[in-house]
């Protein structure tokens, strides 16, 4: 492969498919289950369109993923992980697992992202805790530039979850209002609902059975869970 390590070491090998800016946070995409161009650019907002096709085909080409017709009709083509894609799933999950432990927690906080932070929290949140019938919440930042300073989840009494960026014409059942970093950190297991409520970083407008279940409902990262370590400060 020309630029490539010219090593006959796996790891090399293996780096020169998946060490490619972006390559990585796409597989994470494809793993957590987005299979359609447009859920894949919602995962990766800030990766440009253009690159997002080139990735998907280097990925095609290298027999990680399998591009297929909608079966159930005349929908988008879809980005299938094959046996090598599936198989990187540990992989992903492993590297994930060393940036929450290792990596500086300035560092994870310093860039949040609301759109992919809302992503991801449309993908994670768990229904169960909510009242019954639809429900619908409304994350408020004002430290955001006004276009991406609102966001919506609606929750479907079907348990499904749809995320807008713009009013979507229902009633809200409950605000929430933080700086997009206190709620990315909550996210990332880095705090919780509670804390930051009595710290007064976070504000809950609406009825006690959404508010004080919220916690439960929310979801966190599929890493929360997992300390930071003693010392951690790894920085990119």
């Amino acid at each position: 492969m020309s630029g490539g390590y010219g090593q006959f070491c796996p790891v090399a090998m293996a780096s020169e498919i998946l060490a490619k800016r972006w390559t990585l946070v796409l597989l994470r995409e494809c793993v957590a289950g987005s299979t359609r161009f447009n859920e894949l650019r919602r995962g990766v907002p800030r990766m440009s369109p253009t690159l997002l096709s080139r990735r998907l085909k280097e990925l095609e080409t290298a027999g990680i993923l399998a591009k297929v017709a909608d079966a159930a009709g005349p929908g988008p083509d879809e980005y299938r992980l094959t046996e090598a894609g599936l198989a990187l799933a540990p992989v992903i999950e492993a590297i994930g697992t060393w940036g929450q432990g290792w990596v500086a927690t300035d560092v994870s906080l310093a860039n949040p992202d609301p759109a992919l932070l809302m992503w991801d929290m449309r993908r994670n949140l768990d229904p169960d805790p909510m009242p019954d019938g639809r429900k619908v919440v409304q994350f408020g930042y004002p430290d955001q530039p006004a276009s991406s300073r609102d966001w919506w989840l609606i929750v479907e009494p079907d348990g499904g979850v749809d995320l807008c960026a713009s009013e979507p014409g229902f009633e809200v059942d409950l605000y929430v209002t933080s700086d997009l970093r206190v709620m990315v950190s909550i996210w990332m297991g880095l705090s919780t609902v509670s804390r930051e409520i009595e710290a007064d970083r976070l504000h809950l407008d609406g009825p006690a059975p959404m508010r004080d279940r919220m916690q439960a409902w929310l979801g966190l990262s599929r890493f929360a869970g997992l300390p930071k370590r003693r010392g951690a400060s790894v920085r990119p």
